[in-house]
């Protein structure tokens, strides 16, 4: 978030020579195969929120059925979070990786084939505990081909395959679902899961750096490898990363599940452009991922502590993202509100490497993978009820539920900056943790 190595680490595996050319060709090649692997992932995840009006017509569901549907897909998502998260500390990840791969594929084919409202569910929460462990496995196998000081980048790419899977995939998904139907594009993303399992199985390799306290060379930093996991889970650092990643990943959520929607029948674009105009939000959720990847490593290089760098640049994005979402009910016209919603959620939801990257310097290498999955099972709840909430509040308000939805959005967001302002300091815990 090597991190979950075969074996038990090495004490001074972190620090066994230099960087070599071809292990550095190595780290960012492993580095691209899982961004592309986040890709599939919420391609996965964005495939019934693009397909959202032709699935409630085709088996005649009421909003809040649609989404207890796509919460139904975090039903065992946190439960496989922290299990597999767990198993991380013990297992290669890149067996893992492409077990996961393989799983997803599996999961599309019942909602592929046919079958009514109780397949998809069926379908889905399957797909949710495959794709659970997804993002701290990810990010445990990426940082793990880095030190510290240089994983502010990497730890974005992962983050940014999030949003890369919503730009490159809505647009193709939303052909294929206006003109072959959204059983089709469940067919397509079960072969691209596929795809990856098999150029990962070639190519994938674990990382020989340890995440969290490197090297355990001092007496404090081997007290630190020790200690256990309840510690950790309560340390400031864990729990505001944790409470400003559960407020983000709610405007994820809605971005998956009814963003399509809400320009459809909210703001009166077409079903053709619906799915272009969706990925406004993912496109200014990438570049603000890749500017606070630039800021936090600048600030970083010139000596500033993580509580700085990662906390209060995090903060200011769940900030910014709160303005613009609470904004929303003083102006008038599709395109006003089209550009406030883009950049609310946009920057709202961009908190994910803040909180990855501010866990992973905070844990040991032995609890790095299961800090991380506990982390990832917390904050996937807000998978779990954003889109209930939402659905309940689009049939009791009709298209004025989405506008409280976005506010409620902003509200939430207001909550995370401050935890990540006021509670992400890692130096100051691992300091705590290591006494």
């Amino acid at each position: 978030m090597t991190a979950a190595p075969t074996a038990p680490p090495q004490p001074h595996a972190a620090a066994a020579g230099p960087t070599t050319s071809s292990s550095n060709v190595r780290a960012w090649t492993v580095t691209a195969l899982l961004v592309v692997f986040m890709m599939v992932n919420f391609a996965d995840k964005s495939v019934l929120g693009l397909a959202a009006d032709e699935i409630r017509a085709d088996l005649h569901l009421s909003a809040t059925q649609f989404g207890l549907v796509n919460g139904a897909f975090f039903l065992l998502f946190s439960v496989a979070a922290v299990v597999v998260g767990l198993a991380a500390d013990r297992v290669s990840p890149k067996l893992l990786l492409v077990l996961m791969a393989l799983l997803w594929s599996v999961a599309q084919v019942p909602a592929a084939i046919g079958g009514g409202l109780a397949v998809l569910i069926g379908s889905r929460v399957f797909l949710g505990a495959a794709e659970g462990p997804a993002f701290p496995v990810a990010q445990q196998a990426t940082l793990a081909w880095f030190p510290n000081h240089r994983r502010n980048l990497p730890g974005a790419l992962i983050t940014l395959g999030v949003t890369l899977g919503v730009i490159v995939s809505a647009p193709g998904l939303s052909w294929v679902i206006q003109h072959h139907g959204w059983r089709m594009a469940l067919w397509v993303l079960a072969g691209v899961g596929l795809v990856w399992a098999a150029v990962w199985a070639v190519f994938g390799a674990d990382g020989r750096h340890q995440i969290g306290t490197a090297g355990a060379n001092t007496r404090a930093e081997r007290a630190a490898a020790q200690v256990p996991y309840r510690r950790i889970l309560t340390s400031r650092t864990w729990i505001g990363a944790t409470v400003a990643y559960f407020t983000s990943y709610w405007t994820v959520a809605l971005m998956l599940v009814w963003m399509p929607s809400y320009l459809r029948n909210g703001l009166g674009y077409t079903a053709d452009e619906a799915g272009t105009v969706v990925i406004a939000p993912w496109t200014i959720g990438a570049v603000a991922l890749l500017a606070q990847a630039g800021i936090t490593g600048w600030l970083m290089r010139r000596g500033t502590g993580s509580r700085r760098a990662r906390g209060w640049v995090g903060g200011a994005l769940l900030a910014l993202g709160a303005v613009c979402c609470l904004a929303l009910p003083l102006v008038d016209g599709s395109t006003a509100r089209t550009v406030l919603v883009a950049l609310g959620f946009g920057l709202g939801g961009s908190y994910a490497a803040v909180a990855a990257t501010s866990v992973a310097e905070l844990s040991p290498p032995s609890r790095s993978g299961g800090t991380l999955g506990v982390m990832n099972a917390v904050v996937t709840a807000a998978g779990l009820a954003a889109p209930a909430v939402v659905g309940a509040l689009v049939d009791a308000q009709g298209s004025d539920g989405y506008q409280s939805a976005i506010v409620l959005s902003g509200l939430l967001l207001t909550v995370g900056a401050a935890a990540s302002f006021w509670l992400v300091d890692p130096a100051r815990d691992i300091a705590r943790l290591s006494a």
